[in-house]
C-alpha cells in the first residue's frame, strides 16, 4: 500500500523535518528508516540480528541489537522495546534499540502480532491483549538469548507501546525496570477521543464496533478504521490538523520515516476491546522502578501525567519532561532523542 521514500528531505513539511532526512527503507539493507541506522554488521560495533520466533502459533518478526564487542561467553542486561501504534520495528523503536545497545544492552524490538512483518490474521487486528502478549513474548525470547542475564531485563515502550508496556509490567515480574516515552493510552483515546474530544459518541462507536464484529462472523467481511492514504494527503491538509500529535504523525509516518509495513489501519472490531481497556487500570500493581519521559510541549502529555500519578505501587518513579519537545519530535529529533537517552542511561544503569 505504501511506497518507500527516496529523498525524504524533498517531502518534508514544517519543523518536523528540521533535523534532516531519515534513512530510506529502499536503500537500507535491514529496512531501517531512522537516521544513523546500521547499514552493515561490523565486528566490534553494535550489530543487528533479524530473528523470528513463535508466539501462540504465530511467527513474530523481530530485530535483536547486540552491543559493541558482544560475546556470548559474557552476560549482558537486556531491554525489550515496544513500538508505537501503527509503527514497526524499523522506525523509532529501532532507533532507541540501537542507541541503548550502544550503552551495552542487548535490545529487542518486534513487530506486533497481526501487524508489520509478523504473522496473524485478520491483518491489522489491534487489541490490548495481543499487544501486551507481544511484550511478554519478547521477554520470553530475549531471556533465553545467549549472553543475556535473565535476571536483568527491562522494558521500554514508546507511544501506544508505552501504554502496553505499563500493562505488561503489572504482572510480568521478570521486568526489573520499566520506562516509557511519549506514552499513549490507547484505550482512553479510542474510548474518549484524543484529548477527550469524543465523549458524546462513545455508545455509538461501541455499536459500530459490535456491528463490525457481527459482519465478520456472519459474512466474513472486515471493516477498518484509521486508514490514511498518505499518497493523497496534501501539505495543506496536514497543516490544518489541529493537534501536534496527529499533524506531525502524518509527516513522520507518511513522509519522513515512511515504511511499507507501517499503517494506522486497524480492524473496527478491535474497538470492542480497546474501548473497554485503560492503561491505568490496576497500574498500582507495578512495583518495579518506573521512568516516564514525554515532551514538555506534547499535547499528549496528559496521558503520561495521568498514568504517573496513578502508579502508586512503586516507590521508585520519575517523570522527565523533555524541554521544548512535542510527542513526535521525541521519535527522531537528535536533541530530544539525546535527552531521552541520557535519562534512560541513568535509569537502566542503576536498575539493571
Amino acid at each position: 500500500m505504501f511506497k518507500s521514500i527516496s529523498v525524504a528531505a524533498a517531502l518534508c513539511v514544517g519543523a518536523v523535518c528540521a533535523a534532516g532526512a531519515a534513512e530510506t527503507e529502499a536503500t537500507n539493507p535491514f529496512g531501517l528508516v531512522y537516521r544513523g541506522a546500521i547499514t552493515a554488521n561490523v565486528p566490534g560495533k553494535v550489530n543487528i540480528h533479524p530473528v523470528n520466533y513463535q508466539l501462540h502459533g504465530l511467527k513474530i518478526a523481530a530485530n535483536v541489537y547486540t552491543p559493541a564487542g558482544f560475546t556470548a561467553t559474557q552476560t549482558y542486561p537486556a531491554i525489550v522495546i515496544a513500538h508505537p501504534n501503527g509503527g514497526v520495528k524499523e522506525q523509532v523503536s529501532g532507533l532507541y534499540a540501537q542507541r541503548l545497545a550502544e550503552l551495552g544492552y542487548v535490545t529487542i524490538t518486534a513487530d506486533a502480532a497481526y501487524q508489520g512483518a509478523s504473522e496473524g490474521e485478520p491483518r491489522h487486528t489491534d487489541t490490548p491483549a495481543n499487544r501486551t502478549e507481544d511484550i511478554h513474548g519478547m521477554v520470553d525470547f530475549i531471556s533465553t538469548y545467549q549472553g543475556v542475564d535473565p535476571d536483568r531485563i527491562g522494558a521500554f515502550g514508546i507511544c501506544g507501546g508505552g501504554g502496553y508496556t505499563l500493562n505488561a509490567a503489572k504482572s510480568d515480574k521478570r521486568l526489573k525496570a520499566v520506562a516509557t516515552l511519549s506514552m499513549f493510552n490507547s484505550g482512553e483515546v479510542r474510548r474518549n477521543g484524543y484529548m477527550n474530544s469524543a465523549l458524546d459518541s462513545i455508545a455509538e462507536r461501541m455499536r459500530q464496533a459490535s456491528d463490525a464484529r457481527a459482519a465478520e462472523v456472519q459474512h466474513g467481511q472486515f471493516a477498518y478504521s484509521g486508514t490514511v492514504d498518505f499518497d493523497a494527503l496534501t501539505d495543506e491538509a496536514i497543516a490544518k490538523i489541529p493537534t501536534d500529535l496527529y499533524r506531525e504523525g502524518m509527516e513522520y509516518y507518511g513522509r519522513t520515516h515512511r515504511h511499507p509495513n507501517s499503517t494506522f489501519t486497524y480492524t473496527t472490531s478491535s474497538l470492542m476491546d480497546l474501548m473497554t481497556w485503560d492503561a491505568r487500570d490496576q497500574i498500582e500493581l507495578i512495583d518495579a522502578p518506573l521512568l516516564m519521559i514525554a515532551g514538555e510541549k506534547a499535547d499528549s502529555l496528559y496521558m503520561t501525567e495521568e498514568a504517573f500519578a496513578a502508579a502508586t505501587g512503586t516507590k521508585d518513579k520519575t517523570m522527565y519532561k523533555i524541554p521544548g519537545a512535542t510527542h513526535i519530535q521525541t521519535y527522531f529529533v537528535p536533541e530530544y532523542v539525546d535527552k531521552a537517552v541520557e535519562q534512560l542511561k541513568a535509569f537502566f544503569g542503576r536498575t539493571l
